[in-house]
């Protein structure tokens, strides 16, 4: 038998440029579900603590969808799972908005937090499908766009709060524009390729390693928690270590953001030429000196310059961890994709309250150890992604 399944008929371009605005559009809903935060909390007259325990009902439902969509996507296609899930999350969108108390906002959160894991997992499984049609490596400008897709929102949802536009009309409409993107790029999506000896019954079925996967999710783990520790604490870092205005405190999470999606979309040439585990070893190393910088230097000017090095260190990392678990096995990409997912989204959820409890005994930069530690064992865990080029 020669026959092999073929990709359906949209060109690579076409794909990548439909698999970019997936990401966007990802971005975008949960850059604007962020900034709206504030408004939100107020509306439905919750607390605080109230907050942080709905929030973590967003991402276990976040996980939970990936751990669904995962399977999904090996068995309906990636053509009819992503946008599909991109239509879930563009409806879940405007339910924050409408929420009026703690359980009505639980369980718009629930569907949010479920559309947003759903499509995660089945953008980045043709995000690797893709790639496959190109000569180099193009996962990590998918992941920039991902960061742009939320400036975006950022932007936005700051001038309509300025103007008074009401919170359900902003949400609202933001989600009418992700489900029109999800059904206009939905056309351009390719389906992944499988060869005869792939599908071929008659031929026993070689599964990946489960250490290998495992091994992928911990890097996924430790790189995504030191993510959002930045995401979480660069603010209050400035703030509350080195005596910044809140204004100025602003500028560290800046140069940390910044210099991820610049990274990112530098990444990608580079990973061509050095390999994907290079990437990550060196990347891991890069943002380990980036962040010791930040917790022994106390001058604004030297942490400011530590916070962008963090931000470009970790920048291409995760995007070739993901590619490697979508391309361990072909048949279950989706599946295997969303373990590796769904533990760097754990430690990206961890990371923050890890340094929070940390924080209550210590002062916050000696917590930042914690994720520098992180990134030293992924600079020696990183050769495991030779085992998969």
């Amino acid at each position: 038998m020669t026959a092999t399944a073929e990709l359906q008929t949209a060109p690579p371009r076409a794909a990548r440029v439909a698999t970019w605005l997936y990401f966007g559009l990802n971005g975008f809903a949960v850059g604007m579900w962020v900034v709206h935060i504030p408004s939100i909390e107020q509306k439905t007259g919750i607390t605080h603590s109230t907050l942080g325990l709905l929030l973590l009902v967003l991402g276990g439902a976040a996980f939970t969808g990936m751990q669904v969509a995962g399977p999904l996507v090996d068995k309906l296609g990636q053509r009819r799972l992503v946008p599909a899930a991109g239509i879930l999350l563009g409806i879940a969108l405007a339910g924050p908005g409408l929420a009026t108390n703690w359980w009505t906002l639980g369980l718009t959160l629930i569907l949010v937090g479920f559309g947003n894991g759903s499509i995660d997992v089945g953008m980045n499984a043709q995000a690797v499908v893709v790639e496959r049609g190109y000569p180099r490596p193009i996962m990590a400008a998918f992941h920039a766009m991902w960061s742009i897709g939320g400036a975006i929102a950022a932007v936005i949802g700051a001038a309509t709060l300025r103007v008074g536009v009401p919170t359900e009309v902003t949400l609202g409409l933001s989600g009418l524009v992700c489900i029109a993107i999800a059904l206009a790029a939905s056309r351009f999506l390719l389906e992944a390729t499988v060869s005869d000896e792939d599908s071929d019954e008659g031929v026993p079925r070689e599964k990946p390693p489960a250490k290998l996967v495992w091994a992928l999710g911990g890097l996924a783990f430790g790189l995504m928690l030191s993510e959002g520790v930045a995401n979480d604490w660069a603010a209050l870092h400035f703030r509350d270590i080195l005596g910044t205005t809140v204004s100025t405190a602003a500028f560290a999470y800046g140069a940390f953001a910044v210099a991820m999606t610049v990274g990112r979309f530098l990444t990608d040439r580079v990973a061509a030429v050095v390999g994907p585990a290079a990437i990550v070893r060196w990347g891991a190393a890069m943002a380990a000196v980036g962040l010791t910088l930040v917790i022994v230097v106390p001058w604004v000017s030297v942490a400011l310059v530590g916070w962008a090095i963090f931000g470009l260190g970790l920048a291409g990392g995760v995007p070739q961890l993901f590619t490697a678990a979508g391309n361990l096995d072909p048949r279950s990409s989706g599946a295997l994709m969303a373990r590796v997912v769904g533990l760097g989204y754990v430690g990206l959820l961890a990371g923050p309250a890890l340094i929070g409890g940390l924080a209550h005994w210590m002062p916050l930069n000696i917590a930042f150890i914690l994720p520098v530690a992180l990134c030293v064992l992924t600079f020696f865990g990183g050769p495991v992604l030779k085992n998969n080029r």
